[in-house]
């Protein structure tokens, strides 16, 4: 039976990416992506719960990132889930759960604020739908020894 692994996120950038290269030359972007979900409690009354999904993107993807990505931009993020095992120097093992970008599209708000249209101006981004869709099509075509990075972040 097949099985199924897709994230779609619609949110805003918590910080600015973190971009850097692995140890095997490519580039990746990591960002937090934070959604809201509006429900009501069992007296009836409206409530909010927010989440801040970790995401990573990487090649052309983390280019894009690294140009037009900026704390507060609303996003959609498509890909799926993968969990990294870090092994820590106390003998611990931490297990990253994140989003694997493979399709990123930045939105405009309607009626958008001004600081938004000058960062997106300046950095040469319309912000039209049709520049603003990046697929990652190259997401497949890393091997194990490119997701090694010098460092830990």
């Amino acid at each position: 039976m097949k099985t199924v692994n897709k994230v779609i996120l619609v949110g805003n950038i918590t910080k600015d990416p973190y971009v850097k290269t692995t140890m095997g030359g490519k580039k990746v972007a990591v960002f937090t992506v934070a959604t809201n979900r509006y429900f009501k409690d069992g007296a009836g009354n409206p409530m909010s719960e927010s989440e801040y999904t970790n995401c990573s993107a990487w090649g052309n993807l983390a280019e894009r990132c690294e140009q037009y990505m900026f704390r507060g931009k609303l996003v959609y993020v498509e890909g799926h889930l993968k969990t990294r095992v870090i092994d820590k120097d106390d003998g611990t093992r931490l297990f990253k759960t994140e989003v694997v970008t493979t399709n990123l599209i930045f939105l405009d708000r309607r009626g958008g604020s001004d600081e938004s249209a000058e960062q997106s101006s300046a950095s040469g981004y319309s912000g039209g739908y049709e520049d603003a869709l990046f697929a990652d099509d190259s997401a497949a075509s890393f091997s194990e020894e490119d997701t090694k990075f010098d460092d830990k972040f």
